[in-house]
């Protein structure tokens, strides 16, 4: 299970990279500064749904992973959203916001391996935004 998440994990990387590098080569200053947000959201996203899977898998063996991997993604996408001025950007990073709150919401209902999919799929949202 942990090695298809570090591949959808890789994957969601490596499609944000991807539209980082080629909206470089198409675009003029607007898709430098987009591409510019892309990266650094690129690798927090990468690394928020990383710290997600890896505590969502050994919630079992140790609960407060869950608790304290959402705070380090909500303090990184709270980060984001305070240095990036692309508005469809804004939005996908709220949206993994929303997705973040949810799973959250699970956690203090009990459930020690909430349903993170909304969170990859979010992430996967960020890297479609920033295709050109």
């Amino acid at each position: 299970m942990r090695s298809r998440r570090n591949r959808r994990t890789s994957r969601i990387a490596l499609a944000v990279v991807t539209a980082v590098a080629l909206t470089g080569l198409v675009g003029g200053c607007g898709a430098l500064d987009k591409a510019m947000d892309c990266v650094k959201t690129a690798d927090a996203i990468a690394t928020s749904v990383d710290k997600l899977s890896t505590a969502v898998s050994s919630a079992a063996d140790d609960p407060t992973q869950l608790d304290e991997a959402l705070s380090d993604i909500d303090k990184e996408l709270t980060s984001l959203e305070d240095t990036t001025d692309n508005a469809d950007l804004n939005k996908a990073v709220d949206d993994l916001n929303k997705a973040v709150d949810n799973v959250r919401a699970a956690v203090e209902s009990g459930d020690e391996t909430p349903d993170i999919g909304p969170v990859t799929d979010a992430a996967t949202e960020i890297g479609k935004v920033c295709t050109p």
